[in-house]
């Protein structure tokens, strides 16, 4: 995508411009519902003149991308039925779909009747084409992994080259492999989890594909349409978004620094006796939290008293301390499920994660796993097995923690100088501050320099603007971006 607009024999800058709305419309970076810059600003910001911008909003609103709204401007189509978008849900087939507690249950956190309002169900697949979509070639602040160089090894492809060998290939590939997973990763595994307190068989842990695989086969297996659940706010979208494809309840919890509101939690639990709590107990996404022995125990008192299981989503185990309070540790697997993967460590594309609960519950997740995807790919899944058998894995998440703890200090550093404030203490892998501006429109001014962010309604359950923003410490060291993010926010 051009960065600028420039005059050529090829393209005028009205088809530049209308080109360049309409790609990031296609790719969801400019998600249904978001409001186009008016006429005046987007002349200002591109540097063309008025009657440029209202020819380039014409091409899209016969292209079909926009709709005017008279006084208002111009907005993305709420519903765009081209090639590779969905058809409308018949009314009445999932009733629960798209509802949060704010839209149709009696009671929200703070006690107040809603009357049931209807409100449009969040866009997963525009928060994940949104948060991926390579814009340029320079560091991403919003992106929510860390930088491919960080993650390059030369371990990994020796080990795949071993495994990969003429036998081993014939012996494992021309045969489905074990319903579980590859063995000899499930005992990997149940070595690693022991180092976490958490005790765990081979027997009691079920491969997937990643991690968020894991937690649909969770969700799959112990929830019906129409169930409520329990969710962290802020927190990852795509979950939210992903229960509610599912026709879930959604009830957001607000995070506080030691874990969830205990308070809130309990009202809903009294109200709605609520069958999940889904949680990032550990380096929580976005805020970087850690839940405190004392919010985890309350925790569990909880789920005993009133018959809710919490899945614990340890995305950043890696990244973290082995003694941080974990919900599993606590509970022994009796009413937890744990759920990991290793994107955020050692190889995205691997997709690799897996989950381990009670043998009472083993069987039924995993014929949710078979209906699914029958049996994972063994190859990669017998590669990772050498990379911890062998302490290479190990090895290597520690240089990861050395090389994150340094950029954390740039990034806090730079971001601080730049006007941002935290609105947490800087841990982890994230940071989220409070930029003092509107961050959806914070985030598009951005687009045009080709840096992409991660604007904070992004990490709450119903879309709304605010000021905070996530950003990756690992893609935030450099000078370069914040001095540009300065000047951007001074203009607004």
């Amino acid at each position: 995508m051009a960065l600028s607009l420039t005059k050529t024999t090829s393209q005028s800058l009205t088809e530049q411009l209308g080109s360049r709305f309409a790609e990031r419309i296609r790719n969801r970076l400019l998600a249904p519902g978001s409001r186009l810059p008016s006429v005046r600003q987007c002349a200002e910001q591109h540097g063309v003149s008025p009657y440029t911008v209202v020819a380039a909003y014409d091409q899209l609103l016969a292209q079909g991308l926009v709709e005017a709204r008279k006084n208002r401007g111009f907005f993305v189509r709420e519903a765009l039925h081209g090639a590779g978008s969905s058809p409308p849900i018949e009314k009445g087939a999932t009733q629960a779909a798209g509802r949060t507690l704010a839209d149709d249950l009696s009671l929200n956190p703070w006690g107040s009747a809603t009357g049931g309002i209807a409100r449009k169900p969040i866009d997963a697949t525009a928060l994940i084409r949104g948060m991926f979509h390579k814009v340029s070639n320079k560091p991403q602040p919003g992106m929510g992994v860390l930088p491919q160089e960080w993650l390059e090894s030369s371990f990994m492809p020796a080990a795949v080259r071993k495994v990969t060998s003429t036998r081993a290939l014939h012996d494992f590939s021309l045969q489905y492999g074990e319903p579980l997973g590859d063995g000899g990763l499930r005992r990997a595994l149940s070595q690693k989890l022991s180092a976490l307190n958490i005790h765990a068989s081979p027997e009691q842990i079920i491969t997937t594909v990643g991690a968020t695989h894991a937690l649909d086969v969770v969700s799959r297996t112990l929830l019906r349409a129409g169930d409520c659940v329990m969710v962290e706010e802020p927190g990852w979208a795509v979950e939210f978004a992903r229960l509610d494809a599912l026709g879930m309840r959604i009830l957001p919890v607000p995070r506080r620094a030691d874990g969830p509101d205990l308070d809130v939690m309990a009202r809903y639990c009294e109200a709605h006796q609520p069958k999940l709590y889904v949680s990032v107990s550990v380096f929580h996404n976005p805020t970087g939290y850690c839940i405190t022995p004392g919010s985890a125990h309350r925790v569990l008192q909880l789920a005993n008293q009133h018959n809710f299981h919490i899945v614990e989503d340890d995305t950043y185990s890696h990244i973290a301390p082995e003694h941080a309070t974990r919900l599993c540790a606590l509970d022994g697997l009796q009413r937890t499920i744990y759920v990991s993967g290793f994107a955020k460590i050692l190889a995205p594309n691997w997709r690799v994660g897996y989950l381990a609960a009670h043998p009472s519950l083993v069987e039924r997740l995993l014929d949710t796993k078979l209906l699914g995807t029958l049996t994972t790919p063994a190859l990669l899944e017998k590669a990772l097995a050498l990379c911890i058998e062998q302490g290479q894995l190990r090895r290597h998440a520690e240089r990861i923690r050395t090389r994150l703890a340094a950029a954390r200090c740039r990034s806090v550093k730079l971001a601080l100088q730049a006007g941002c404030i935290f609105a947490a203490e800087p841990a982890g892998l994230f940071g989220w501050v409070d930029t003092g501006v509107d961050t959806d429109a914070l985030a598009q001014r951005m687009l045009d320099e080709g840096y992409l962010l991660a604007p904070g309604a992004l990490f709450h359950a119903q879309r709304k603007p605010g000021t905070l923003m996530r950003i990756n410490f690992a893609t935030t060291q450099e000078a370069t971006f914040w001095k540009k993010y300065a000047e951007i926010v001074k203009r607004m």
